[in-house]
């Protein structure tokens, strides 16, 4: 930002004589130098990753763009302490240090959605009991509901959640399963009745043996699911790696025009190097790489949240087609939980 002020304000005649000096643009390359190097890092890395598997990514153009524009400056910014301006005039080192400020703040709010996303998953995660009562020996040992193993027996008391998946062998309760129904209403559970890890137990205890533990219980697969849906590539992703692919290769080819025409017309090799990087820096479409992943990670992050599971993300993007929806039961309207909204007193009726 300061480098970007300092050019600009230079460029827009805002600052005395003092700002064409020839040691501000070396205080512009000192200060576009760690952007360079640091930042730019990665987007170097993934450019010759690409490349050296014969294809072509928007690392290649950020990279490429970035690179021609302060690669130009340096040789502009010794010339003119000698005294030439043979070279040019002007420098481009905001130019250079702004492609990757702009893209890596892409990234990084991407990257807060993600984590955003991830609450709803943590969330999820958050409604499995960390410890379980169970028999062994007769006795009652309370561990880590991850070393629960399937055929081990249960103590489930008044109010606790279920910490996996089995059946009841003794004692009769209700449980209310509205984190995976809707419904409010709790089910009365008996012998050889089916319980779903996460549910919360009613009034009564009931004892119960593990059927499926760890990764194999609901509450599992549905983490996994949504796991899976904001790691997955919908149909519209796809189309935008392809057009990638060959969208790179199009673009340095219209730069590299450009400059020809340039130089055909006369205007010499500065000013046509110019539009070159022109091209290649109003070019990169940041949209392409950034926004559709970051729309699918909040999406399904955001369903999770309000209860609406994602099987992949081609289901997410189809969503948007819809027009009717058709529900089976009233359980997947309510919340779970009733609360009252009115008391109406009757005249004349028994206190």
């Amino acid at each position: 930002i300061p480098l970007f002020v300092l050019s600009m304000a230079r460029d827009f005649a805002l600052l005395g004589p003092w700002a064409h000096a020839p040691w501000v643009n070396w205080l512009m390359f000192a200060l576009a130098l760690p952007v360079q190097l640091v930042v730019g890092r990665d987007y170097y890395v993934g450019a010759f990753k690409a490349l050296r598997h014969g294809s072509s990514n928007m690392d290649v153009l950020v990279a490429l763009g970035s690179t021609v524009a302060f690669a130009y400056s340096v040789p502009v910014t010794i010339a003119l302490s000698a005294g030439s301006a043979a070279l040019g005039a002007h420098v481009y080192y905001e130019t250079a240090a702004m492609i990757l400020a702009l893209i890596k703040l892409g990234k990084v709010l991407e990257a807060r959605a993600k984590a955003r996303a991830g609450a709803a998953i943590r969330a999820l995660i958050g409604l499995r009991p960390a410890v379980a009562h169970v028999l062994r020996g007769g006795e009652e040992h309370d561990v880590g509901v991850e070393q629960v193993a399937a055929g081990e027996r249960l103590m489930v008391r008044p109010g606790e959640r279920i910490p996996v998946d089995g059946l009841v062998v003794e004692g009769r309760s209700y449980v209310d399963e509205s984190m995976l129904t809707g419904e409010s209403r709790p089910v009365a559970k008996g012998p050889e009745e089916v319980l779903t890890g996460a549910t919360v137990n009613g009034a009564g205890v009931l004892t119960m043996v593990a059927t499926r533990v760890g990764a194999d219980t609901t509450l599992a697969q549905i983490v996994r699911m949504v796991e899976q849906a904001q790691g997955s590539k919908a149909p519209i992703q796809r189309l935008a790696d392809r057009i990638s692919a060959y969208f790179v290769p199009a673009v340095v080819l219209i730069a590299l025009m450009t400059m020809a025409i340039w130089l055909f017309v006369g205007v010499g090799f500065t000013p046509a190097l110019l539009r070159a990087v022109a091209v290649l820096v109003i070019a990169c479409p940041c949209a392409l790489g950034l926004a559709t992943p970051t729309a699918i990670m909040v999406g399904t992050g955001r369903g999770a949240g309000h209860g609406l599971l994602f099987r992949d993300s081609a289901a997410l993007e189809r969503a948007s087609a819809l027009r009717v929806v058709a529900l089976d039961k009233t359980g997947t309207l309510t919340e779970g939980k009733p609360r009252v909204l009115e008391l109406v007193c009757v005249e004349g009726g028994e206190e």
